[in-house]
């Protein structure tokens, strides 16, 4: 069950956030602005999740990019309305907390 719940939301094991991240990957935070204020990870880029459509031409659509938010589910929607608008490289981060430590190693 836990893994149909995280496939659905598109994260679990097997993507390498370091690596990405490495190879120039951008990382967008959907939180709200007063949540990102409180804290986010270093050069993430804060797009709310209720503003992110009217924010696609700040984005490279060829550019591998990482969602995040507070627990993973408006990441996940983030990934979801992405892909579906054109991005081709789109992965859900989940929590920022947890990503900050996946690519702080």
């Amino acid at each position: 069950m836990l893994n149909t719940i995280k496939k659905l939301f598109g994260f679990g094991p097997g993507v390498d956030y370091l690596q990405l991240t490495i190879e120039g990957a951008v990382i967008i935070d959907v939180r709200t602005k007063s949540e990102f204020q409180q804290g986010h990870i270093k050069g993430s880029q804060n797009i709310p999740l209720n503003d992110l459509t009217s924010h696609y031409s700040k984005l490279d659509k060829d550019k591998c990019i990482i969602t995040c938010c507070a627990s993973g589910i408006r990441s996940a929607s983030a990934k979801r309305i992405l892909k579906s608008n054109g991005f081709i490289e789109v992965y859900n981060g989940g929590g920022w907390n947890r990503l900050q430590d996946k690519i702080n190693q």
